[in-house]
This record gives C-alpha cells, structure tokens and sequence, in this order.
C-alpha cells in the first residue's frame, strides 16, 4: 500500500469520528495557542525592556550620593550631598569618559496663558540630552552660553508640551516657571516610561545654574542630586568605573579603608540584569503554556489507544488481506499527527487572533515572530509522533489470527 493510499484512510478514519476528532484536536488547539500567546507575551516584555535601555544612552554610569556612616548613624543613597558640580567636570577629564551631566530637580508648577501644570524640572547641562539619547521634536536645547549666564531658557518634555499648548507649537513662547518668565527653546521627542515607571516626557528642563539660582535654590551650593556619566565604549566599562571611584575618594579626602560616600551604577549591568529577567519570564511562560501541549498529547494516545481496541477487527482484515505491519504503523502514526497538525493550524490561528486582542485592549506590546510560530508548529507536530507513536505501535503489533477472533 502506498503513502497516499495510507493517507486516504487515515483521513476516512478520522471522518467517520468526526465529534470525537475534534475534542481530541482541542487539546492541540488550546496548547498551541496558549503557547503562541505566553511567548508573544513575553517577547513584548523583552522589547519593550530593549527599546527602553536603548533610550536611555549607552554605556552609562549614574553617580549618586552614596550610603555613609557618621557617628553611629546610617545615611541611605542621596540622603548626604557629597557630589558637586565641580566632580563632574572633574571626571569629564578622566580619558575613558565622553561626557558628564550633573543633575538636580525638583517640582514646580507652570503657567501659560490660562493653562497650569505641575511637574519635574530638571536642572542640567547641555550633555545631558546627548548622554540621555534625547532627541528633539522642534526648537534646539538651551546652550552653553545659557548656562554661563544662567538664562531663563526652558526645554519641555512632550507630555507637558501638550498639556500645556494643546496642540499649538511653544518654541518661542514664554511660559512661568514658579512665576518667573521663560522662554521655551525647545520640544523633545516622547520616550515613553523608564524601567520605573515613570513617565519621561512629564518633564521640563532649564540650566541647573538658573535652577539653583532661581528656582530649586540648594541648601549646599554646588551639589548636585545625581550625575550620568557616559563611558567612551563598552569595553571601557570596567576600568572608567575605577576612575570615577577612585578620582571621587580623592576629591573627597576619603581616607584608605573607609567607605566611599557615593554609589557608581552601571546601567549596562542594570541593563542586562532585566534583559536577562524578561528572557527568563519569556521562558517560563513558554514553559508553564507547553504543559498544556502535553496534556493534549495525553489526550490523543488516550484516544488513539481507544480507537485501536475499537477497530482490532478491522486491523485483522487488513493484514489478513496483505497489509504489513508499516502501513498498519504509518497509518495509526499519520491519524494523531494530522490531529495534532490540525489542531495546531487553528491553534496557531487563535493565538496570534489572541495576541491581537491583548495588545489592543491592555495597550501592551505584543510580539509574534516567525521563530516562535515554528516552535509552536514544531512542537506540535512532535507532540503528535511521540504520542502517537505507542498506539500505532500496539496496533502494528496485533497478530492477524488474533485480532479477527476480537469480539
């Protein structure tokens, strides 16, 4: 008997239990689709997580006030000013660092026309929109010569433009800051949420000499909240971090054994640190769809074992007629894998329909690539050899003599 022929009544067999077929093919259905749906779901994350490392800038350290001690007592990160504006341009010098931005911030509320807005304001340098891989949507960031002088020069995040203009372009328009006049200079391109949480386009930014002078004011002049520090490359990393520490323990007077007074992050370790827990997410909830793939596997050798006990006689006839024991075999085999097959086609169908369906409803960044979907297929296709092969294996088995006898 060839293949076709095989397949044909494979196919027959499969009509003539048509409502037992497709319970045994929901299974496969439920399996494939929930796994499509899991690793879509956790594909998004990751990308989502990528897009906003990308954002960020590369190769960056943050520079924080650090955790001290001073008699007896425990200061937390930011909790002591213990960096300056002045060691941030110290370390702009270190031959391993491309750009240093010092950072203070605070809140403040703004005016235009009849409009107000409450919201961040950040005092910086001009660095910090090329280290932070900010990009502008109109208007050009405040200068160096603004800083010098400590002009009233404002550029505004995205969301606090709209809230603020509606629509209409404010670069050239004077706002009130804390009711002092402004001139907005520029609009930046929306970023979205950082790693966390907070929305990045809620913001605006001035010179942080017009800040602390104007503003913020600053209980320790020339201290600074935070600095981001970007590194020359990648492979830099490592040793600018030991710069950076050990040009601050100096610019500090830490004496040798105690502890430094300020925190360097990597954010490229931090980076790679969630990019890492979101394959890892991606991975488990693959896992934790793919047991539903098995028990739909369960399912079909259940089944098929049930319809191999049912047509014992008609495997009788069939060797007794000159059937061999491989297409008896091949048969058996080709029934559950075409379930499987089937099932996992619609399957395939529900998921990504499903994927779809999140990403509009819960605004999430779903993700379904072809690699995933070739998993899914392939796994399925398995499922039904392994599974499957056991009953076709029994039936193949079966002596001509005594499947006949079968009652």
């Amino acid at each position: 008997m060839n293949l076709f022929a095989i397949i044909g009544e494979a196919l027959r067999a499969l009509r003539q239990n048509r409502l037992r077929t497709g319970l045994t093919m929901l299974g496969m259905i439920i399996g494939v689709a929930a796994v499509i749906l899991m690793l879509s779901i956790g594909q998004g994350a990751q990308t989502k997580i990528n897009q906003t490392i990308a954002e960020m800038g590369s190769n960056l350290f943050i520079v924080v006030p650090g955790a001290t001690s001073s008699g007896g007592f425990s200061f937390g990160s930011g909790s002591i000013k213990t960096l300056t504006i002045h060691d941030a341009q110290a370390i702009a010098e270190l031959p391993s660092i491309s750009a240093t931005a010092p950072v203070v911030s605070g809140t403040a509320q703004l005016n235009y026309a009849a409009k107000n807005w409450s919201t961040i304001i950040t005092g910086t340098t001009p660095d910090y929109f090329s280290v932070g891989n900010w990009k502008m949507e109109s208007g050009t960031i405040f200068t160096e010569s603004d800083l010098r002088s400590a002009n009233r020069v404002v550029v505004l995040g995205s969301v606090t433009a709209q809230n603020l203009f509606n629509g209409e372009d404010p670069v050239g328009k004077t706002i009130r800051i804390t009711n002092r006049p402004f001139l907005v200079v520029g609009v930046l391109m929306a970023k979205g949420q950082s790693l966390t949480g907070r929305d990045q386009d809620d913001n605006i930014f001035i010179p942080i000499t017009t800040s602390e002078r104007q503003i913020t004011g600053n209980q320790f002049p020339g201290s600074i909240r935070l600095m981001l520090v970007q590194c020359k490359s990648a492979d830099e990393m490592d040793i600018a971090e030991l710069e950076i520490t050990q040009l601050l323990r100096q610019r500090h007077r830490i004496a040798k054994g105690k502890e430094n007074d300020f925190t360097v992050r990597n954010l490229t370790a931090l980076a790679d640190v969630a990019t890492g827990a979101a394959k890892v997410m991606s991975m488990v909830l693959g896992a934790i769809a793919s047991v539903s793939l098995l028990v739909g596997g369960i399912g079909i050798m259940n089944i098929m074992l049930v319809s191999v006990t049912e047509r014992t006689r008609e495997i009788g006839i069939r060797m007794a007629i000159g059937a061999n024991q491989r297409a008896i075999l091949t048969q058996f085999l080709l029934e559950a894998m075409m379930i499987c097959i089937m099932g996992g086609l619609v399957g395939l169908l529900l998921g990504i329909g499903g994927a779809w369906v999140i990403s509009q409803v819960a605004d999430m960044l779903i993700v379904v690539t072809l690699g995933m979907i070739g998993l899914a297929f392939l796994f399925a296709s398995a499922v039904g050899v392994f599974f499957g092969f056991y009953p076709a294996r029994k039936a193949a088995s079966l002596k001509p003599v005594d499947a006949l006898r079968y009652e």
